[in-house]
């Protein structure tokens, strides 16, 4: 069952009862404790399990499932973790000189979230760190936005996006004088995340204060709003919106920007308008899921609506669903990515002066779109960590949904400006007699069919995503979809353009191309899958060709993996 003997587990968890200030993960591992004293085995095995080690702090900061014990998010856990940031932002003003240290504190409707950026302002006003608490749940984008414009040099944001129910997360921004400026209010990546993981692992006990941090005034969502709006022309719009939150807390704001900006018909999904951290008519609060916009389209069918946003709880990602033909359906993150591409490359007044840039896992499309308009293009790792680090970025996007047009004011992805801007690109087809669909098939016409897929591999037991990537190192396959393989590449040797990661990348001779990596926030093995087929007897037959060589794609990477 486990290495640890069973009397070191009770010792363990003895010890973190008696620093434990919730009452509640109190009581959950005072009775866990009882259970394996008494001789349950299944108690044991959750003990062992809560106790097996500790949460790793990394570019993604910390994400887990809420409960007692160093294996989860609770408030020992977030305790030390502000005390680590805080103890690491000292030692950095001192030795390098920082006229001050300052800070900006967010967080999301989930359990427990606003009680752990409490436990953070506490720490970092004990910690002599100019505090800002956000004074209610906003979106992760203005937290990301206040990082930057208050030139803080921490920014926290308590959150787990889309994960399920009973996580929750602690993402990490840098800014003020911790970063460059390009990286100013971007979330962290190597060095920094061993740093200050590091400077964590060195905490003994945390201090709090009482008082010491200040409230953001309520007129700082407003501002945040004000600067989103300048994206689109600001008129009379008809196009008619169905808008979900999914229970999360950007249902204020996306609706406050979009009827500013002259959408008069946008109607919330009512069951999901609210936050509701149970999260209750969804399976995974998370718009990619199968199901998860069944409330939106029924809506939309309804009110024979023209487009669907549904944001995700924290509103840094944003997905779309669009009629095509009779039905419903949601438009891919890449199919997206393209569009925005367009949108902004037709509006780039400078092609020298302006930079596209997505994950290595998103399609090659927007970089045939970027190249046909004569506009630079980067690759990036997964993240946006690294996306909005690029230079003088214009737009960039990762198929997961995320999306940077305003990299001036918000280095993260950012769903409500990129709810706004597709709301406009939509309204511009409707009244030119086209749509998103028609557009998506103007593309193609241009560049060629790009069609992606994912094959993603949920996992109770996350041993076995090493044992998967393991396997597909040692007998890769030898060709995608009936074409021959022309590459593979080990992404964890690094390259020229990117600094190594967990992953593999094949590609084949007539381009198809496959990544399969380790997914950062989920217990998942993702498998990203790309065919671009010439578009030469149509588009409707080019992808019906696409749809067959995926399904082929699938098969080959199941059988790849031994599934």
């Amino acid at each position: 069952m486990t290495s640890i003997p069973l009397s070191t587990l009770l010792d363990q968890a003895r010890a973190w009862l008696a620093v434990d200030p919730d009452p509640e993960t109190v009581q959950e591992l005072t009775a866990l404790l009882e259970a394996a004293e008494a001789g349950s085995e299944q108690a044991q095995a959750d003990l062992a399990d809560r106790f097996s080690g500790t949460l790793q702090f990394g570019t993604a900061g910390l994400r887990a499932e809420l409960g007692a014990g160093p294996m989860r998010m609770n408030r020992v856990v977030v305790q030390r973790a502000a005390q680590g940031l805080a103890d690491y932002a000292r030692a950095r003003a001192e030795a390098e000189g920082w006229p001050k240290i300052s800070a900006v504190v967010g967080y999301d409707a989930r359990k427990n979230s606003k009680v752990f950026a409490l436990d953070t302002a506490a720490i970092f006003a004990a910690a002599g760190i100019e505090t800002q608490l956000m004074p209610g749940t906003w979106p992760t984008p203005v937290t990301a936005w206040a990082t930057q414009k208050l030139g803080a040099e921490l920014g926290v944001m308590v959150t787990a996006s889309h994960n399920p129910p009973n996580d929750n997360g602690y993402k990490v921004y840098l800014g003020g004088a911790a970063v460059e400026e390009g990286a100013r209010g971007a979330q962290i990546v190597p060095p920094y995340d061993s740093d200050i993981a590091a400077a964590i692992a060195a905490v003994e006990t945390p201090q709090l204060a009482q008082e010491g941090w200040e409230l953001l005034p309520e007129s700082f969502l407003q501002d945040y709003i004000g600067q989103v709006l300048p994206l689109v022309p600001t008129r009379q719009r008809d196009l008619k919106i169905v808008l979900t939150p999914m229970h999360g807390v950007g249902g204020y704001t996306a609706q406050q920007v979009l009827t500013r900006a002259g959408f008069s018909d946008v109607t919330l999904v009512p069951q999901q308008a609210e936050p509701d951290p149970a999260f209750p008519t969804v399976a995974f609060p998370n718009p990619e899921e199968p199901g998860a916009l069944d409330l939106a389209m029924e809506l939309a069918a309804q009110l024979d609506a023209d487009l669907i946003i549904a944001n995700d709880p924290d509103a840094d990602r944003a997905a779309f669903a669009v009629k095509d033909g009779t039905s419903w359906r949601m438009l891919r993150g890449d199919e997206v990515g393209a569009l925005l591409a367009a949108r902004v490359a037709s509006q780039v007044k400078d092609p020298s002066q302006a930079v596209f840039a997505n994950s290595i896992v998103s399609s090659r499309l927007t970089a045939a779109i970027a190249r046909a308009a004569g506009i630079a293009h980067r690759q990036t790792l997964t993240g946006f960590k690294w996306i909005a680090r690029v230079p003088q970025l214009t737009f960039g996007y990762e198929e997961a949904l995320g999306y940077c047009l305003d990299h001036a004011q918000v280095r993260d992805k950012d769903g409500i400006s990129a709810a706004l801007v597709m709301a406009d690109l939509a309204q511009e087809l409707k009244e030119a007699g086209s749509s998103l669909p028609q557009m998506l098939d103007e593309l193609a016409a241009q560049h060629g069919l790009y069609a992606t897929d994912q094959l993603s591999i949920r996992v109770e037991d996350l041993s076995l995503i090493p044992a998967m990537m393991t396997r597909l190192r040692t007998s890769p396959p030898v060709s995608l979809a009936g074409s021959p393989m022309s590459l593979v590449q080990d992404l964890s040797e690094g390259s020229e353009d990117l600094p190594p990661t967990d992953g593999l990348l094949y590609l084949s001779e007539d381009s198809t191309r496959v990544i399969v990596r380790p997914s950062g926030t989920e217990p998942k093995l993702k498998c990203y899958l790309e065919v671009i087929v010439p578009v030469e007897q149509g588009v409707q037959a080019a992808k019906q060709q696409a749809a067959d060589r995926l399904a082929r794609l699938k098969d080959d990477m199941r059988q790849a993996l031994g599934l």
